[in-house]
């Protein structure tokens, strides 16, 4: 056997070989790649509803957003100042649910945050919402959130107890939504609805472009135009206590007059 025959084999065999590990790394390239678009880029083309129950309004509205979403997760940050706008332009409420995914890790926290200053206001857990998404590149770790919290708890004359939720309410309102998003079907976040009440058309749309969202709400409110807004609960009505009727009173009889005697005259003296 010929040196040149021994050194071509040994070449061919490493070819192969460093063309094996290119396939592997383009394999693994492509799956990381996939994994990023499912949390970072664009949703699927839509979501497989399981239970649609919570894809309505609340009482009283014609048309909501409905959004499952995470504080951790930048495409929520991106799609919270549309949202926000949207729901203000409408006058649609936007009925927000939490769905911390189990790898980020302050997400949950900052959930649970929100909820013990709902306590206090909802207008002030919801701008505590719109602050974690505004600043979410700059809060690194659970500690960064709590500095921020209690920054931000503290700009509104509150004291950020040590323990937020030492009986773990608050952390249950959060898993109940978390489960609540597994039921309906969620995949990804954020996952966005447009959803309607006694509509023509379909009762929920997904808002897979964001671009469209505009014309989804335009749709969702001509579909509605006829319809009646969802029934708000009825609040408990007393009937009402009727009167008695009184009868109309007979006309007054004139008084009868009765005849004057005269006095009997007394007897003539003798």
């Amino acid at each position: 056997m010929t040196l040149s025959f021994v050194l071509a084999r040994r070449l061919t065999a490493r070819n192969k070989r460093t063309s094996l590990l290119l396939s592997l790394a383009a394999v693994a390239i492509f799956a990381a790649t996939a994994a990023a678009h499912a949390q970072f880029g664009a949703p699927p083309s839509g979501t497989q509803v399981h239970d649609p129950s919570v894809l309505k309004p609340p009482a009283g509205a014609r048309v909501a957003l409905v959004e499952f979403a995470d504080y951790e997760c930048p495409d929520c940050a991106r799609a919270n100042p549309l949202l926000k706008e949207a729901a203000a332009k409408y006058k649609i409420p936007w009925v927000r649910h939490d769905f911390p995914l189990p790898y980020h890790a302050w997400s949950f926290n900052a959930a649970v945050n929100a909820r013990w200053l709902d306590t206090y206001s909802k207008a002030l857990g919801e701008e505590y919402r719109d602050q974690i998404f505004a600043n979410q590149t700059s809060i690194v770790s659970p500690d960064v959130l709590r500095q921020f919290t209690e920054k931000f708890a503290a700009g509104h004359g509150l004291a950020l107890p040590f323990a937020i939720d030492p009986q773990g309410k608050f952390a249950e309102m959060v898993k109940a939504d978390y489960a609540l998003g597994q039921r309906v079907g969620i995949e990804h976040t954020p996952t966005i609805w447009v959803v309607t009440a006694h509509s023509k058309g379909a009762p929920f749309v997904e808002v897979v472009d964001r671009s469209k969202l505009y014309q989804l709400i335009d749709q969702a409110f001509a579909d509605t135009g006829s319809a009646k807004p969802a029934p708000a609960k009825p609040a408990s009505v007393k009937p009402p206590v009727k009167k008695p009727v009184s009868a109309k009173p007979a006309p007054a009889k004139p008084p009868v007059k009765k005849p004057v005697t005269p006095p009997a005259k007394s007897p003539a003296s003798n």
